[in-house]
């Protein structure tokens, strides 16, 4: 098995960031699956395609995007995609979109094609806190997911693809405001590698509910 793991490049002022951190730290095979690398730009229109160009190449059985959530207090498997972009920042090369559609022909949303329960659920089991989030907001996190499942559904039927959104690592947050969450690199790099080996074990999770009241 061949999984392609991406993380964005820092934005939003950060000098870093975890995502792409957290994935150099991966080793390079998790329970035999080959574990491929790659750094995406933080902007809507080529965090898309800089996937593909990694898909053309690498032909993966399963696409993971990483991204930063600054603000959460823990790694958070996302559920669904949506089809809208509404920038509150600028991206990295200053486009903004707001209010628009990700993809004319696309679904309104698309769900992740990856066991987001087990993934949760073995991150757990090894002492790490995660849970799963049904919206990965409307900025470029989102834009990848949606247009790699978008990807998967028009033209990759056999990849499978997900996102894994991650906190602030702890040396982000020593300017911010006290309480601010975050976590060690080394714990958010150990929570995606659980995450990916109940992938590659196709591991199914307990009959528990992951939903929300709000």
């Amino acid at each position: 098995m061949k999984i392609l793991v991406t993380g964005f490049d820092p934005f939003g002022g950060e000098k870093v960031n975890p995502a792409y951190e957290a994935v150099k730290l991966l080793p390079d095979t998790i329970h035999g699956a080959e574990i491929i690398k790659l750094e995406i730009p933080t902007v809507f229109s080529k965090c898309g395609p800089s996937v593909e160009e990694g898909i053309r190449q690498h032909q993966p059985d399963v696409v993971l995007n990483v991204g930063q959530a600054g603000g959460r207090a823990s790694v958070t498997i996302e559920k669904v995609a949506i089809n809208f972009a509404d920038a509150r920042i600028p991206d990295n090369q200053g486009e903004q979109p707001v209010d628009e559609l990700l993809q004319s022909d696309g679904e309104n949303a698309y769900f992740a094609s990856l066991p987001v329960k087990a993934m949760m659920q073995n991150v757990r089991e090894h002492g790490l806190p995660c849970s799963i989030s049904y919206t990965a907001g409307t900025y470029v996190c989102n834009a990848v997911m949606y247009n790699v499942l978008y990807m998967c559904a028009k033209r990759y039927p056999n990849i499978r693809a997900g996102f894994i959104h991650v906190p602030y690592a702890s040396g982000q947050v020593v300017d911010k405001a006290a309480g601010t969450p975050s976590m060690t690199l080394e714990a958010i790099e150990k929570s995606i590698e659980y995450a990916i080996e109940a992938i590659v074990d196709e591991k199914v999770a307990d009959r528990v509910s992951a939903g929300e009241t709000h």
